[in-house]
């Protein structure tokens, strides 16, 4: 402990020391010369000994000083220019180069011209390279706000509702219990049921015999072999449910962060790229490891006897078994983070229970390993459906980076069509139609094979209605996995008749406008196109007669996406606001205004919530979260609706 101690010490001085010797630094103002035409002024101090590059078009590779915005409207209109003259020197960076530099403090102007709305705050980043002595070269860049003389000032207040009350709603019904404690739970077991696939795969499964086998011959007696085989299974445990305290740390930060890493594009799509990757290889074309130094680190401790070698054991198959687990792993990690760091700590703890129990189980009954399966062929056709399973897996993420962006080039026929080729090749291969590596011409396909080849066939006939634009293509037993209705090749219209036509309007401002003049409360929707559970209330709960008929009826209904990266129009933009606990955040897009329109009001940052509001913005009832009972969730409407007239 005091080793930590120091170290995090030295860490916080080593960072404290490294923001004050900052080799340069940028302030930066805006003086507006005419409509539309500003003139940036930057000033850069540079500490002693360090140089500013200026333009120097004679050198490869060696950028100017250059100004980024974060408004796309905002264009630069001609070169930076600089207060005083360089300084030309040889710099033996650029191999002698005559090259043009500046010292100390230097002014630097640079002209944008903003065409359309112009906002009353603009961001720049300036980005600059700087250099010292023989060897030293770095980019420096830093974002700065400008002021704009003549903008449009963001209306903060349509963040922070005055007039709810989360405390004290008009009516206390509808009240429900913990609906966080239940979605643990639910991750839990989906955290388990990963784990005990992944005691099915060449990585872990023969492991079980050997380990267990370890334990009881070294051990003294049979009660010390009993306690290391617990230990050890205790320590895997320990093992899965510690790796997610960064993300608590994270959290702690930024409430919002987990919903922004999972429903961020590119990280979907690096997800999209690492899945395949996987997938081919379960399929046996090549093998992912961790650098064999890594686990052979750990193995080497794992002879030290006594608690800290059993310890390195366990730490040692985490390592070595990750090119199995790390696919199940990437699902339950991306599929969790959007409930928060408890959520994945859930997840987790589920997957490592489930790893875990084997080990302290045959190490308490010994005689139960006769009772296992020999390790053999059908190892390999476990890892190669799961091969398949993985493929399916990656083209949600892309699924998710193509919603959150609008590309539009995944729509829900799409995406089901894809699945129907993926779930045709893992039929084909359970009957031995098609081979992959490691197989042979001739071999035996077992009745077992034979059993789950039927049941991958049914599954794949199951997808086929949902490429149709008929009332059949609602595949409620995969609500959440695809796309929503309305992502569809045959447009917006091919939900009628399949889910809530009302669930189109995304416009609070008018969605307010409407319940005032029709005198019905105002239905809040949080949602985003990457949540499960919203598509799962929206398609199997929504879908219900007596459900659909009394919300298109009674309310008026507005969906808002969280998650929705289409950028704001400039005068609804805000940067640095202050939230309620003092954190500074831009509102950019869409769905950095709904999140902070969600998490100010409502004190609560997961997807779907559901809101009833009367038309002066006050808190009807109390909000409720992913409810699949329909009877439930209608009682609720049903306060709520009560409660306003």
């Amino acid at each position: 402990m005091k080793k930590i101690f120091v170290s995090f010490i030295c860490l916080i001085i080593t960072a404290i020391s490294f923001a004050q010797s900052k080799p340069i630094n940028f302030s930066a103002t805006a003086k507006r010369i005419e409509n539309g035409l500003y003139e940036i002024t930057a000033i850069a101090q540079m500490q002693d000994g360090w140089h500013l590059y200026g333009n120097n078009p004679t050198v490869d590779g060696l950028e100017p000083v250059k100004f980024s915005f974060d408004y796309e409207n905002a264009k630069p209109v001609n070169d930076i220019s600089f207060n005083h003259p360089s300084q030309i020197i040889p710099d033996p960076i650029w191999e002698n180069k005559k090259v043009n530099v500046y010292t100390g403090t230097v002014e630097i102007k640079q002209q944008i011209k903003i065409t359309d709305i112009i906002p009353s705050s603009l961001k720049t980043t300036i980005t600059a390279n700087i250099g010292k002595g023989k060897d030293e070269f770095q980019t420096a860049e830093q974002i700065v706000e400008l002021k704009l003389e003549g903008g449009i000032e963001a209306n903060a207040n349509s963040i922070k509702l005055s007039s709810v009350d989360i405390n004290h709603p008009l009516n206390d019904c509808g009240k429900k219990n913990d609906t966080k404690n239940s979605g643990f739970l639910s991750i839990f077991f989906l955290g388990f049921l990963g784990g005990l696939i992944a005691l099915l795969t060449p990585c872990v499964f023969p492991m079980i015999p050997v380990t267990v086998s370890f334990f009881t011959k070294r051990a003294a007696n049979k009660k010390q072999g009993i306690s290391n085989g617990v230990l050890y299974g205790l320590f895997i445990f320990l093992i899965y449910l510690l790796a997610s305290i960064p993300f608590h740390i994270l959290g702690n930060v930024q409430p919002e962060i987990f919903n922004n890493i999972s429903t961020n594009a590119w990280l979907n799509i690096i997800f999209f790229i690492i899945f395949i990757v996987f997938a081919f290889s379960f399929f046996g074309y090549f093998e992912i490891t961790l650098p064999s130094n890594v686990a052979s680190k750990a193995d080497s401790k794992s002879g030290l006897g006594s608690i800290g070698g059993i310890f390195f054991m366990a730490l040692t198959l985490a390592i070595v078994s990750f090119s199995c687990t790390g696919p199940i792993l990437g699902s339950l990690l991306v599929g969790s983070l959007s409930g928060g760091a408890w959520q994945l700590t859930s997840g987790l703890a589920g997957f490592g229970l489930a790893l875990a129990l084997p080990f302290a189980l045959f190490a308490i009954f010994p005689n139960w390993l006769q009772s296992l399966p020999k390790s053999g062929g059908w190892l390999d056709t476990v890892k190669k459906v799961l091969a398949f399973a993985e493929l399916a897996l990656a083209f949600k993420f892309l699924s998710n980076a193509d919603l959150v962006m609008h590309w539009g080039i995944l729509k829900r026929e799409i995406f089901f069509g894809v699945w129907i080729l993926i779930g045709a090749g893992l039929t084909l291969y359970l009957f031995g139609l098609i081979r992959l590596p490691h197989d042979y011409k001739g071999m035996k396909i077992s009745n077992g094979r034979k059993l789950f080849g039927v049941i991958a066939l049914l599954f794949t006939l199951y997808l086929i209605p949902g490429v149709t634009p008929t009332k059949y293509a609602n595949l409620q037993l995969l609500s959440g996995f695809p796309p929503p209705l309305h992502y569809s090749v045959y447009g917006k219209e091919n939900v009628i008749g399949k889910g809530l036509e009302a669930n189109v309007m995304n416009d609070y401002d008018k969605a307010l406008q409407l319940a005032k003049q029709q005198h019905k409360p105002l239905l809040i929707d949080f949602t985003g196109w990457a949540c499960v559970n919203c598509r799962k209330m929206e398609e199997n709960v929504w879908t219900q007669p007596e459900v659909y008929n009394y919300i298109k009826e009674n309310f008026i209904l507005v969906s808002l996406y969280v998650d929705d990266k289409q950028k704001l129009d400039i005068q609804k933009r805000i940067n640095n606001y202050k939230t309620k606990d003092g954190n500074l955040k831009d509102i950019i897009s869409v769905g950095d205004k709904w999140a902070t329109f969600q998490s100010e009001n409502f004190n609560q940052v997961t997807q779907p919530l559901y809101v009833i509001l009367n038309n002066e913005q006050q808190l009807i009832n109390n909000p409720v979260g992913y409810t699949p009972d329909a009877k439930e969730y209608k009682a609720w409407l049903q306060c709520g609706n009560e409660t306003f007239f």
